[in-house]
């Protein structure tokens, strides 16, 4: 008896393994729905990145064939991102810096100081001209990632923003080509996706004085010296307190002094009962993701329970079998 007591642990050994392993895939399957399900992986994209040795053709190449597109582009700031008065006065007090042509012209190479051609050209965006072309097409990158390369700090605002959460790239509101915003002003632009913000107070009275989304959204201070580009454009579209203060700056701080607004609200703010009932709305939204998250999680633990109980059943047969073909050996 002691001898099949003995014979009897590879078996539970076996079963109980089996079970461990299979309950483990399954909590780890679950936990990774969970962290897929809250930070989806994005897209793969594609970069045109010009080679070392690439053979930039130039814009006047592009105008053969794109003469509307050259015309647009050439009353742009990128057209004259080099030849700027502006940019040539504040690049001279920086002791005209090598590094500023990577973004201000077209082909630079920062190993022999040489550039292709002035300004942000065509072949900036597009990658220098491909052979066989028009029949093989130019690459572009399509999404914010070639903006990146010189608006830095634009674009990190935009990372920050509900926009850059929500995957609206740049393209979605400015156009490459021209610049100009893809509608006929800044608030038909906005009201394109925000159709609703004008039955709020805030937002009626100051539609009706005249401003516009951006006087409010994209306050930015003026740099008051050339920073290399690199200061702040308003892309995070959060109101801060810089944006009252640039109008209400004679009454933001006076307490005692009722201010006469002007304008006629087109809607009513919302009452204590309203916002109350908001916050349940977001809290039981809360709730029901918890919720999810632990179904899955035992959805997990039951699935592994269930194949381990499968696989460990089988393996323990498998070994009990063996055992018992060694016992008949033995004893034979």
């Amino acid at each position: 008896m002691k001898n099949r007591a003995l014979l009897d642990k590879p078996v539970w050994i076996t079963f109980i393994a089996a079970f461990v392993i299979c309950v483990g895939l399954g909590v780890a399957v679950s936990a990774t729905q969970n962290a897929y399900a809250q930070n989806p992986t994005p897209p793969p994209t594609t970069e045109a990145t010009p080679t070392p040795d690439a053979n930039y053709a130039g814009s006047d190449k592009c105008k053969v064939c794109h003469e509307d597109t050259h015309k647009t582009w050439s009353k742009t700031l990128h057209s004259q991102a080099f030849s700027s008065p502006i940019f040539q006065k504040d690049w001279v007090k920086q002791g005209s810096t090598v590094s500023c042509l990577e973004c201000h012209t077209t082909g630079y190479d920062e190993k022999s100081g040489d550039y292709n051609e002035e300004g942000v050209t065509c072949e900036s965006c597009h990658g220098p001209l491909v052979e066989n072309h028009p029949v093989n097409r130019m690459p572009i990158t399509p999404d914010a990632s070639l903006c990146a390369q010189c608006h830095k700090t634009t674009t990190d605002e935009w990372r920050a923003s509900n926009h850059g959460q929500a995957g609206i790239n740049c393209e979605a509101c400015h156009d490459p080509h021209s610049q100009a915003p893809r509608a006929g002003s800044v608030n038909d632009l906005c009201g394109t996706c925000h159709k609703e913000t004008g039955s709020s107070f805030t937002h009626g009275t100051h539609a009706n004085s005249g401003l516009e989304c951006s006087n409010c959204h994209m306050a930015v201070t003026s740099p008051a010296s050339f920073t290399g580009g690199l200061f702040a454009t308003g892309h995070t579209f959060a109101v801060g307190s810089e944006a009252c203060v640039s109008c209400h700056q004679d009454t933001v701080h006076t307490r005692d002094t009722i201010v006469q607004l002007t304008g006629e609200g087109t809607g009513e703010a919302l009452s204590l009962d309203d916002l109350e009932k908001k916050v349940q709305e977001q809290e039981q939204a809360i709730q029901s993701l918890e919720s999810q998250s632990t179904v899955r999680l035992y959805t997990g633990l039951m699935q592994g329970a269930i194949v381990g109980l499968v696989i460990g059943g089988v393996a323990a047969w498998v070994v009990s079998r063996r055992i018992r073909i060694v016992e008949v050996e033995d004893n034979d």
